[in-house]
Formats: structure tokens, sequence, C-alpha cells
């Protein structure tokens, strides 16, 4: 009893602290309250990245019980609070959003092929996609009487042995390789097998010839098609590919050396259909209507103008997103155009950062699987930092029109459109450092160019050269846009050959990555001073960034290729004639961006025909390295002499019970289980592909009857 007095005052503080604390923040909210609903696609999206996260369905249930967990917690605050209203929202939107791709992964999503097969396909096409840049067509089947294939697969077909009559509805028959859909090769890389698995294919190949035609196709080749081989007709040299993607959105026709300048000049976003290109089209449907409307006297005077003009635009808009394929930034970019004209039609001011919050939640109601993909992730933050951006009141006030001479004016413009440019390029940074490892850093300068000669000029002498083409009078527009894209090249290769037009990072840990987008959205989304706090995350997430350690040694999924990094900081493979994607994955994941070596070249390297035996000054020790690099039978006593010698052992295929290296032995029993995997000996830290149990449904259990070993 003789604390009884300071127990009950130290309840009573605490008590009081916390009714005060909750009051402040019910003061912030309340100013704040226009802000509040725009973080209802960001409770939704925690969900979805949440199921991707966690490996299996006692991960999710978890999760969901846990959201609901924290929205019941939320209903012990006051009636009416707002924190009680966001803290139980955002618990059942997480949850909701973690049932939705669940349910959608096991309703709508197509399972990988259990294994690799060598068979005969016969199939029906139903899309066909010519990629002239790679010289092949990519097909879309469904197996005919096939009960052990997937209901859908995509195989490539070289140009050369592509034959008549091949379009959708043929049917035809080859013979292919069919593999799953691949997984990433390394950790960070492209997970394809994900993204295959929601677009309904089972099974990629190549095709071999002679195909096949059972029945040639007799339907004419869909809109975008015919556009698509009529612009080739039109436009030459490596304006081609550009002008293609800018009408079509299909960038199949771009070398692969104008993709790559396009985007370590941070232009690549020009290639893909999105808000640019629908906000020009629209906007020129609408002015193109409201002046020829204009032209009579009746329709000026008694029609509404806006809403017709609005309307036009609406449908032109809508009509071009199923035209270029409905891609997740064509789609965000038409239901922002659609919200936007509504709003003009009704006579509010309809761009706004709820206008974002809106058309986010549409996309992850009916794809919510986009929400990891980095198209998703770039076209909304983009927009977002525009409108935060144009929000603010200082910029606000710089950016207003005044009276002032045209220097000036001109002058401001180029400020207030670099400072935009410098804004989105901040903001994409996080986002392409953690799915590319690379981002732009002089796009700002090249954008100030770039768009608007896009959008004023290439745009709309396209439109023009298509529209003339009915009579077959377009070629002077097709001469000057294809001059025009020519510029746009030139400007995108000049800019690429800075040795400061790129960062490069090694793979970005997810952890990191959700930090500084936390911080990020939370210095965007609020108005007041508060919002601030959010850089204290970002600079957290930076300063994790820029002490990331590269990896110091890298295995491919199927333990074919084995990059290390050399005393120089520079990569040697273990492969020298590894093609251009395995060198460009490899290179990428580890943040390196100059020429690889071979492993068999480097001085501290003893190589055989079936062995490379490595040493590695790293850590402050001595690593020795041992590598297969054949598929011949190696003599037991020596090899497990070398195998006793080394550290780390990797080899493409399975190793014997008694070849047992000093720290870690990598072969295909363990990459089977764990896919790519990186090692950072200054750590000794091992990052793999594939977490413990992951049960995603893409993912190929590994086969339990392997071969036995050949050592």
């Amino acid at each position: 009893m003789a604390f009884e007095p300071r127990q009950t005052s130290l309840w009573r503080g605490a008590a009081a602290w916390a009714r005060g604390a909750l009051a402040r923040v019910e003061s912030w909210l309340e100013t704040e309250r226009e802000q509040a609903p725009l973080w209802a696609p960001i409770g939704l999206g925690i969900g979805i990245v949440a199921w991707f996260l966690l490996p299996d369905r006692m991960g999710w249930m978890a999760f969901c019980c846990g959201a609901l967990a924290i929205a019941c917690l939320g209903m012990l605050l006051p009636d009416g609070a707002r924190l009680r209203r966001m803290i139980v929202a955002g618990g059942m939107l997480a949850c909701i959003g973690c049932a939705l791709i669940g349910g959608k992964a096991v309703l709508l999503g197509q399972p990988p092929l259990a294994r690799a097969v060598f068979t005969v396909v016969t199939g029906e096409v139903t899309a066909l996609r010519p990629v002239p840049a790679q010289k092949m067509v990519r097909a879309m089947l469904r197996p005919l009487d096939a009960p052990g294939l997937p209901a859908m697969i995509r195989v490539n077909i070289a140009e050369a042995d592509v034959p008549a009559g091949l379009g959708e509805g043929a049917v035809i028959r080859f013979r292919a390789r069919l593999m799953p859909p691949a997984p990433p090769s390394v950790p960070g890389g492209y997970d394809f097998a994900a993204r295959a698995y929601f677009q309904g294919i089972g099974a990629t190949g190549k095709a071999l010839k002679p195909i096949e035609i059972l029945r040639p196709s007799t339907a004419p080749p869909p809109l975008r098609a015919r556009l698509f081989a009529h612009i080739r007709q039109q436009v030459d040299g490596p304006a081609q590919g550009i002008a293609v993607a800018l009408a079509t959105g299909d960038q199949g026709a771009i070398a692969e050396a104008d993709a790559e300048a396009m985007r370590r000049s941070g232009l690549a976003h020009l290639l893909s259909i999105s808000g640019l290109h629908v906000t020009a089209l629209i906007g020129a449907v609408i002015f193109l209507l409201m002046r020829v409307m204009a032209l009579s006297q009746r329709a000026a005077l008694d029609w509404p103008l806006m809403l017709i003009a609005a309307a036009g635009g609406a449908l032109a808009g809508i009509g071009y997103t199923l035209l270029t394929g409905a891609e997740v930034p064509t789609l965000r970019s038409c239901i922002a155009a659609l919200l936007v004209l509504g709003g003009l039609a009704l006579g509010r001011d309809a761009i706004t950062l709820r206008l974002v919050a809106t058309g986010a939640l549409i996309v992850l109601a009916f794809w919510p699987e986009a929400v990891t993909g980095p198209s998703f992730q770039m076209s909304f933050a983009a927009v977002t930092a525009l409108i935060a951006l144009a929000e603010h009141p200082r910029f606000r006030a710089f950016a207003a029109a005044r009276d002032e001479d045209r220097v000036r004016k001109a002058g401001r413009v180029l400020a207030a459109m670099l400072m935009t440019g410098i804004a989105v390029e901040l903001v994409l940074m996080p986002i392409a450092l953690f799915h590319f490892h690379k981002a732009g850093m002089l796009g700002a300068f090249a954008n100030l160019i770039a768009i608007p000669l896009t959008t004023f000029v290439v745009m709309p002498l396209e439109a023009l050269a298509l529209l003339f083409d009915l009579g077959g009078l377009g070629a002077p527009f097709w001469w000057m846009a294809a001059q025009a894209l020519n510029l746009l090249l030139l400007i995108a290769h000049g800019v690429a050959a800075s040795p400061m037009a790129t960062m490069l990072t090694p793979a970005v840990p997810s952890w990191l990555f959700a930090l500084m987008i936390g911080g990020l959205l939370w210095c965007l989304l609020w108005r007041s001073g508060w919002r601030w706090l959010g850089l204290g995350p970002m600079a957290m997430g930076v300063v994790g960034v820029l002490l990331l350690s590269p990896p110091d040694i890298l295995v491919t999924g199927d333990g074919r290729h084995v990059a290390v990094r050399t005393a120089g900081g520079g990569m040697a493979l273990l492969r020298a004639g590894a093609g251009d994607y395995v060198r460009d994955t490899l290179a990428e994941s580890a943040g390196y961006d100059g020429p690889l070596e071979a492993l068999a070249d480097l001085p501290q390297a003893r190589c055989s025909a079936d062995l490379c035996a490595v040493g590695m000054q790293v850590g402050g020790r001595r690593w020795h390295l041992l590598v297969t690099r054949s598929d011949m039978l190696v003599d037991r006593a020596s090899f497990s002499k070398e195998c006793a010698a080394a550290d780390i052992v990797i080899a493409d295929r399975g190793l014997p019970y008694w070849c047992r290296p000093r720290w870690l032995k990598i072969d295909r029993r363990l990459l089977a289980r764990t896919g790519g995997i990186a090692i950072d000996l200054d750590d000794a830290r091992v990052t793999t592909v594939r977490m413990a149990g992951d049960a995603h449904p893409w993912i190929v259990a590994p086969r339990s009857h392997l071969r036995r070993p050949q050592l």
C-alpha cells in the first residue's frame, strides 16, 4: 500500500499523456482530412504485397488475422475519431488485398509445366506478335489433344521458319522443347514465372522447323497488327521501331542498342503508352471537336460543346487503350483521363491526388498482381509526384501566369519543366534501382527536349501521316516524323554515352525499398509540415543503398553460369561464351557496368577442361572456390582432394556425398530448392532467389528423382 499513490499517479499521468497525444493526432488529421482517403490504395496494396512476400498459406492467414486484429484494436479508440476510422479501414483493406490476390491466383492463374519436355505440339494460335528486332515471331498457343500440357503456351518462331497462313485462329504442328516460365536467374532478377502465371502462360519454348500448318488462318489480322506492319513499311532505319511503339505500344521493332540508350537517358517512358500519349490524343480530339463544332452558329450557341468534346475524347482514349494492348500504364492513364473528363463535364477540378487514388483502387481491384511490377509503381509514382508538386503553394506561385516579357516567361517555363523533371527522377529512382539496379541521372535534362519533341512534333506528325495515308498522301509526314525521331534517338544516345548517365547498385533488399517508398509516400500524400518526417526513412534507405556491398559470387539457378568479383572490382564469368542475356543479368545484379572477363584468364585461377579453382582475397581472409566446367567424370581421388581444399564448391549437377568443402556446397540439389544464389564473402552472407517452403503457385516443386551424380 505504500506504493499505491505513486502507482496511481503514474497511471494517471500515462493516461493523460495518451489522451493529449490522441487529441494532437486528431487535430492534425482534421487539417489533413482531404488527404486521408489517399491512403486507401496503400492499405490495399500492402495486403497484396504481403501475399507475394510471405511464403505459404500459414503466412497469408497469419497476415490476414494480424490485419483484422489491428482493425479490432482500432475499435478501442474513441467513437468518431479519424485515427480510429483510418486504422480500422487500413486493417480491413490490407486483409482484403491479401485475400483478393490469393483468390485471383487460385481461380485465374495458370500452373506452370511440371518439368521440361521435348514433344510435338499441335495447337491453335490465339495471338501473334512479330518481334523484328530479334528476328522472330512470338505466338500464344492453345494446345489441342495434349492433356499433359498447360492450357496456354508461348513459343518463339524464327522469321525464316514462319509458314504461310500463320495467324490468329490457325492450327499448327511443330516440335519444341517446352520449359516452365523462368524464375529469376539470380537474386534481384526479373521474375517472369510470376508474371506468366497471371498472364495464363504455363510453358515457353522455341518452335523447331518444319512448322506444319494444319488449318490456315482465315481471320484478317487485328487492327494493331495491321498498323504495326503499315508503319514499318512507311518508316526506315532506327526510327522505325520508335514510330511503331508510339502508335501501337509494341516495342518489338526497337533495336536493343536504341532501347538501352532510351533507358540510360531516362527516355524509356516515352516508349510505353502512358499518360503523355493518352493525354496528347484526348487533348487533340477535344481541341479538334471544339473547333469543328464552333463553325456552326447553332452548335456554338445551343449545344454543350465541352460535354460533347469530352465524350469524344473519352471514346478516343478508350479506343487507343484497347488498340495498344491495355497495359497497366495505359489503363491507369485512360481511367485517370475518364475521371478528369467527368470532372470537367461536371464543372469540378478533377486533377487531384484523389484522382490518382481512385485510378489505383480500380487497377488494384481488377489487376492486383500489377502492384509488384515496375510499370504500375513508376506510373503512379510519377503522376503522384507531378500532382503533389503542382499543388504545393510555392511551386504554384512560381508557375502561375503573370505579366512579363517573353524571355522571362520562357525561362520560367523551362525552370518549371526542369523542376518537375527532377522531382519525377528523384521519385522514380528507388523504383528503378530496385527493379533494374540502375537509375537515370540526366533524364530531367533530356526530357526538356524529348517530351515537347514527342508531344508536339512526333505524335501530331504520325497522326497526320496515318490520316493522309487514307488517300495515299502520307509520305511527306512520315519523312518529317522520321527526322524528328532520329533527333530523339540522337539525344538518347548522346545522353546515354555520358559516364554520369546512370547510377548502378547491386540488388536492393526488399526492406530497404519498402523504407524508401514508405517515406516517399508520407512526403507526397500529406500537406502539412508533418509530411517532412518521411525524409527520415527516405534518408535511411538511401544511405542503406549507398552502403550495399556487391556480391562476390553469383550463381544462376541452373548452376551453369558463375560470376566472380575480381580483385580490381571487375567481374569474371565461368563460361566466357555466355549469351548477352546472361551476361547482362549477372552484371546488373552485381551493380557492374564494365566488360566481363573470363574466369580462366584470371591470374589467381587454375583451370582445366573439367574444373576451375580460384583464390579470392576478401574480408581479410583467403577464400578458395572450386567450380565444375564440364559433364565429364572426374577421378574421385583427385576431386575429393580438391573438394576438401575448397571453401565453396559449385556445380551444375548433383555432387557426391564425399565432396565436402569447408563451408558451402552448391549443386543441382541445393539450387532446385533455393534458385539462384548471391554470396557476399565480407559478411559470409548467402542470398537466394527462393524462400524456404515457398508455396506460391508458380513455383515448380523440386523433383525428388534427380539423376545420379556424374562425378
